[in-house]
C-alpha cells in the first residue's frame, strides 16, 4: 500500500438536459440521471445508488483484506446496501444505512468467526467511516460444500 494521503479524482459533465457522464482518468466513463423518486427516468445509475454501491464494493473489498489477515477459507460473498434518504433541517441526507451480507463458507469453518470477520469489515470500510447517519449490519452465513474433484474434471472434459 502507498502511504497516506492518497487522492482520488472524478469528473462530471453535462448539457442542459439528458445524463451527466461521470468519469476517471484510465476507467470507463458512466452516465447517470436522478433517479425516479427525484422525476429521473430510472434504468441507469443515480448518485444515490452510486453511493450504495460505493459502500457495498468497499466492505466486500475491506472483507477480502480481514479474511485474508485472519487466513479464514470463505467460499463467496454478497453484500446488499439499503440507503435510506430523508430531510433533515431541510436539506436531504443520507441517515442510515443498512448492510445485508451473505457469506458462504466451508462445512466446518466457524460461524462465529466469520460473523466477527463481517462485523470487522463493516466497521473498518473506509467509505462507510467517512458518511454521516447511522449503519447496521445483518449477516447471514451459509455451508458451501466444495465441489468434488472428480465433478470438476467431468465438466473441463
Amino acid at each position: 500500500m502507498q502511504p497516506y494521503p492518497h487522492r482520488y479524482r472524478a469528473t462530471a459533465a453535462a448539457e442542459p438536459t439528458g445524463p451527466v457522464t461521470v468519469s476517471s482518468r484510465g476507467l470507463p466513463s458512466l452516465e447517470s440521471s436522478p433517479p425516479p423518486e427525484f422525476g429521473g427516468p430510472g434504468g441507469v445509475w443515480s448518485p444515490e445508488t452510486l453511493l450504495c454501491a460505493a459502500l457495498a464494493d468497499c466492505f466486500i473489498l475491506t472483507f477480502r483484506a480481514v479474511a485474508r489477515a485472519a487466513r479464514f477459507e470463505w467460499r463467496e460473498v454478497e453484500c446488499r446496501i439499503e440507503g435510506v434518504l430523508e430531510r433533515v433541517a431541510g436539506n436531504s441526507q443520507f441517515t442510515r444505512y443498512t448492510t445485508i451480507a451473505r457469506l458462504g463458507i466451508p462445512s466446518g469453518a466457524d460461524p462465529a468467526r466469520a460473523r466477527r470477520l463481517l462485523e470487522q469489515a463493516e466497521q473498518g470500510c473506509l467509505i462507510a467511516n467517512s458518511l454521516r447517519g447511522t449503519r447496521a449490519l445483518e449477516t447471514e452465513i451459509v455451508g458451501v460444500e466444495i465441489e468434488s474433484t472428480a465433478r470438476a474434471e467431468a465438466q473441463i472434459d
